[in-house]
């Protein structure tokens, strides 16, 4: 689940908490919908402190010249969470 999966998690329990008003003698849909309410909360603050994480890249890059053709050899490396970016 993502920031989405959270403030849909959020909206469906402030619904059941607020704008449902059924009397259940097995169970409490006010309190099902806090606790989806703080479940939404908990979810869409996992998925902002992934995604600033998500940002965040390493990279290192080394310029060197080959001591036998004189050439120069220019290497770069990428170390993130992003499975496209180049190695």
């Amino acid at each position: 689940m993502t920031i989405g999966g959270g403030i849909a998690l959020f909206v469906i329990g402030a619904i059941l908490a607020f704008a449902i008003h059924l009397e259940n003698a097995f169970i409490d849909l006010q309190l099902i919908g806090y606790i989806l309410m703080g479940a939404g909360v908990i979810v869409t603050i996992i998925g902002l402190a992934l995604l600033g994480r998500r940002r965040q890249t390493v990279t290192t890059e080394r310029a060197a010249a080959d001591p036998v053709t004189g050439e120069s050899v220019r290497s770069r490396v990428t170390d993130a969470d992003d499975p496209i970016a180049p190695r």
